[in-house]
């Protein structure tokens, strides 16, 4: 109830890694503007009044129902988690990756290879240069058609594979090569 219906950046570093406080500020820094709204899922660690400070059009929560904004979203800005990488790919939402740990380069990697969006690295984001870079590439995918094109592509054949189905396709043949057919199948 809360959004204003200007065009909408959704930003989450995940459950795991989200209570970097600095992060959370840089976004602010750099995603708020005129003209459109910010949604900042913290997570459960921070106190959400200690982020800002905020324009009139920025939202801070600590967990956001994540798959109804990013129907929504222009932008997703994430921490380039394989979960949210996904789900704005299944939306058509285009980002920019913040990786932090574990496999998050490496979903970097893959989001900057398939143009469906921008990677600031973390490090660059403890200075004011940083904060400039991680606005610039805001920007850049905002408006350069060409990640919010690679987004819908992927959405689309996300959307033809049927990846749910293919999934419990592969489990059953696996556990029937293991275990063999079934009494019934017997007969």
């Amino acid at each position: 109830e809360k959004l204003t219906g200007e065009p909408l950046i959704y930003a989450s570093m995940g459950t795991l890694q989200n209570g970097a406080e600095r992060i959370f500020e840089a976004i602010v820094a750099a995603a708020q503007a005129p003209g459109r709204q910010l949604v900042l899922s913290i997570g459960k660690n921070l106190d959400p009044e200690k982020i800002g400070p905020l324009s009139a059009n920025t939202i801070v929560v600590k967990s956001a129902p994540q798959l109804e904004l990013l129907k929504r979203a222009s932008l997703c800005i994430t921490h380039a988690g394989l979960n949210t990488a996904l789900e704005s790919l299944t939306a058509g939402v285009p980002m920019v990756g913040i990786p932090v740990t574990n496999d998050q380069p490496g979903v970097g990697a893959r989001i900057a290879h398939a143009e469906t969006g921008v990677v600031v690295p973390l490090k660059t984001l403890a200075s004011e240069l940083g904060v400039q870079k991680l606005r610039a590439a805001i920007e850049t995918v905002l408006h350069d058609a060409t990640y919010r094109e690679s987004a819908r592509r992927i959405q689309q054949a996300i959307a033809r594979t049927n990846g749910l189905r293919m999934a419990a396709d592969l489990i059953d043949r696996v556990l029937r090569e293991a275990v063999g057919p079934t009494s019934k199948e017997k007969s």
